[in-house]
């Protein structure tokens, strides 16, 4: 081997070497971020949590009742909108405060919830949730398919709901068409679980070392609202209200 061969080979062991070292640190981030993701998503919950403990459930039926429901609901639209902006700019400090109030908000609204089921038909309730919510989020993660066709028909889906929703609470007043339509949101954020998990990943794996922060913030925000939901859908199928147990 002379000269030449002996450098070209030397080079290109720097260079398969060189691009190992980049794929192992890219590893360790998109693992790192995707963490966090989770790690924003459990913190999220444990606020809503403490604010549903230590809401007094009357004071949130006052105001869902007394039409104040459209400030509370105006004022989270507002933390979302907020949020968003603030992500986009990465300002990851005014995200993480948006975040922290309406999980707040969320918490104070189901705090309600202690009133109309019992507390261990949520607790199973949760189990159940938790349980669905982790398979998903394992067929997300490692899933080798793409979701966007089940993405988009899971948004379709929700925007469905959301109609159906409305037109039942004004015009048709039905429980069966409720129930139906119950079922149907379950599939959806079953669906929109595995989605969110996999768009998780691929956002981190194409954002800029300093974004990770905020997309893991903002991804692991999309994956609290797909467990919120699920939970307050899976809770009117499955949950006994204390009426119905002595």
């Amino acid at each position: 081997m002379n000269d030449y061969d002996y450098e070209y080979s030397q080079s290109y062991v720097d260079d398969v070497s060189f691009a190992n070292d980049v794929y192992e640190d890219k590893s360790i981030a998109l693992n790192k971020a995707i963490y966090q993701s989770f790690g924003f998503m459990f913190a999220a919950l444990l606020i809503t949590a403490f604010a549903a403990f230590t809401t007094r459930p009357e004071n949130a039926i006052r105001i869902l009742a007394g039409g104040k429901y459209i400030v509370l609901l105006l004022a989270e639209l507002a933390v979302v909108f907020i949020s968003n902006i603030a992500i986009k700019k990465n300002n990851v400090v005014l995200a993480g405060i948006m975040y922290t109030i309406y999980s707040y908000l969320t918490g104070y609204i189901c705090s309600v919830l202690f009133v109309l089921y019992s507390a261990t038909s949520i607790g199973y309730t949760f189990i159940a949730c938790a349980a669905t919510f982790g398979v998903m989020a394992v067929i997300g993660l490692t899933t080798k398919r793409e979701l966007n066709t089940l993405g988009s028909y899971c948004i379709m889906g929700l925007v469905g709901i959301i109609i159906a929703s409305a037109v039942n609470i004004i015009f048709i007043h039905s429980w069966g068409f409720d129930f139906i339509v119950t079922i149907v949101a379950i599939l959806v954020f079953v669906g929109l679980t595995a989605y969110d998990v996999r768009k998780t990943k691929e956002y981190v794996m194409y954002a800029n070392e300093n974004e990770l922060v905020g997309v893991s913030m903002f991804c692991g925000f999309q994956l609290y609202l797909d467990f919120i939901n699920l939970f307050l859908r899976l809770l009117r199928i499955l949950g006994g209200s204390k009426g119905s147990r002595k």
